[in-house]
């Protein structure tokens, strides 16, 4: 039996257009999983019925959610006040064996709130993780948390630790994966009581932990994975958009300085396209909320098409490596 994801139709910037396009394009490119679209019936029937010709739709299916949790709803007032929300339903979908997983580009917050609420946390996991792909052209790096848990303890970045070096291996396909804890210096007494703390923990738990990482070496790929608190985690990963952000839009203003300009840019063309696949983050697709009893990845507010299928395979990747199983039996209270 294939593998179900339920996907939250209303959830992102773009939906459900892109959302429905990326889970017809998901379906085209692995015909083996099936996906229930969770949101407003009428809403996703007139987007699938731009695909009529792609024999695909067969895999896909619609569950009915009357309610959609907006950008700006607070996560606590949408959890208690929109119960029949494509958030909610789809997850509840997860908790009842109706599906395997759940994918979602809709409010973080909520998306949070409602995976730990409903589905419950893993045993022995005290807060869970969003876990961030960073893409380097030596391979992927993992970063977490990126903003779940913003006031961190040691024994959770301990926690972190754990759950991340079992994604990295079973979903990124990593063996032996590297771990390294974000910290202002190199040296053993930098940082303040939760690295250093965080340090003593990680030094004795992993013996493959190969100590404090600067921010500037994030990117150089000297460690696989790298634990850090929520708020910087976030910081790091927001500021690290807007890097790519700005580099791209300062070439397109840059072409029209001059015929000079143009003719430049065109023979850089094919480098800039290798960058924006290495760096772009439709490429990875989502988020996999780790600590939560069931696959959730989150996916950028602005998804489109593309970035919604590769969380679709992102999620699917989870199911496959049995990453909830692993973690069970990896992190310790």
């Amino acid at each position: 039996m294939g593998i179900t994801i339920a996907l939250d139709a209303m959830g992102g910037d773009f939906a459900p257009f892109q959302t429905v396009k990326g889970a017809v394009e998901a379906a085209e490119s692995s015909p083996d999983i099936q996906l229930v679209l969770v949101g407003r019936e009428d809403d996703i029937q007139t987007e699938l019925a731009k695909y009529s010709q792609v024999t695909s739709l067969k895999n896909i299916q619609i569950v009915h959610a009357s309610e959609v949790v907006s950008m700006s709803d607070p996560p606590s007032i949408s959890f208690r006040k929109k119960k029949d929300s494509s958030i909610q339903v789809a997850l509840r979908l997860v908790r009842e064996g109706k599906a395997d997983a759940f994918v979602s580009a809709g409010n973080t917050g909520a998306c949070m709130a409602a995976a730990t609420l409903i589905l419950g946390r893993i045993s022995n996991v005290d807060r869970p993780a969003i876990a961030t792909v960073f893409p380097t052209n030596k391979g992927p790096v993992l970063l977490l948390d990126m903003g779940a848990t913003v006031d961190s303890r040691p024994q959770n970045l301990l926690q972190f630790a754990g759950m991340g070096l079992a994604y990295a291996e079973l979903v990124l396909g990593i063996k032996k994966p590297r771990l390294g804890l974000l910290n202002i210096g190199e040296e053993v007494e930098k940082g303040n009581q939760l690295t250093q703390a965080a340090y003593e923990l990680l030094k004795t738990a992993f013996p493959n932990f190969i100590g404090n990482i600067e921010s500037k070496f994030i990117l150089k790929h000297v460690a696989d994975v790298i634990v850090c608190d929520g708020f910087v985690g976030n910081s790091v990963l927001k500021f690290g958009e807007s890097i790519v952000e700005t580099f791209m839009q300062y070439f397109k203003e840059e072409r029209r300085k001059s015929f000079l300009s143009v003719i430049g840019l065109l023979l850089l063309y094919p480098a800039f396209k290798r960058f924006k696949k290495i760096y772009d983050y439709e490429e990875t697709g989502g988020a996999p909320l780790l600590g939560v009893n069931g696959v959730s990845i989150i996916a950028h507010g602005s998804s489109s098409s593309k970035s919604i299928c590769n969380a679709l395979k992102t999620a699917v990747q989870c199911v496959e490596g049995q990453i909830i199983h692993k973690i069970e039996g990896t992190v310790t209270a």
